[in-house]
């Protein structure tokens, strides 16, 4: 008896069912492959995206603060920063149409300050204003010494009959070494 089943077209289509087993194999491995290393990739750039975004908002934070910083740093003065102090104070009785100049600049005893002396000269009014603004300076000022009297002790020719004579000492205490 003769068998009418064709075994040529079933053993071809069986290859081609495996084959086709295999390809799908191969290929859903190598999707799962790249779909791994595309989630490792997204995590990397999503902490990447994070730290650029904290970065940011680090800077953002830092340029609102600058000026707030630049206040306090103005609060101190250092060692290198003594000369612009100094021309400060003296830049505050021409202000107010004084005249004030600085006699000594020490180094307090326990180093707890600069002790600075000076001489100003104006009307009792420009006197009084270049105190208070001393006072309101941003510099932390403590007042050691003040010498207040009419007239001038050494002969003037510029000299006005209303002027009056200061002499003291302040104590910076803001003052890092």
């Amino acid at each position: 008896m003769q068998s009418n089943f064709p075994k040529i077209p079933f053993f071809g289509s069986v290859i081609f069912f495996i084959v086709s087993c295999l390809f799908l194999i191969y290929f859903s491995r190598l999707i799962n492959n790249n779909d791994s290393v595309a989630q490792l990739k997204e995590s990397q750039w999503q902490i990447e995206t994070q730290r650029r975004d904290e970065i940011k908002a680090l800077d953002r934070s830092v340029k609102i603060i600058e000026t707030e910083r630049a206040d306090l740093e103005t609060h101190f003065a250092k060692s290198s920063d003594i000369v612009p102090f100094l021309d400060t104070i003296e830049g505050l009785a021409s202000q107010v149409g004084g005249k004030a100049e600085v006699t000594t600049v020490a180094l307090s005893v326990d180093h707890s300050g600069l002790l600075v002396g000076m001489k100003a000269d104006g009307t009792f009014g420009q006197l009084y204003k270049f105190l208070t603004l001393l006072e309101n300076s941003p510099y932390a000022l403590q007042f050691v010494s003040m010498d207040l009297k009419k007239g001038i002790s050494v002969p003037d020719p510029n000299a006005k009959l209303g002027d009056w004579e200061m002499i003291f000492n302040i104590k910076l205490l803001s003052f890092i070494e």
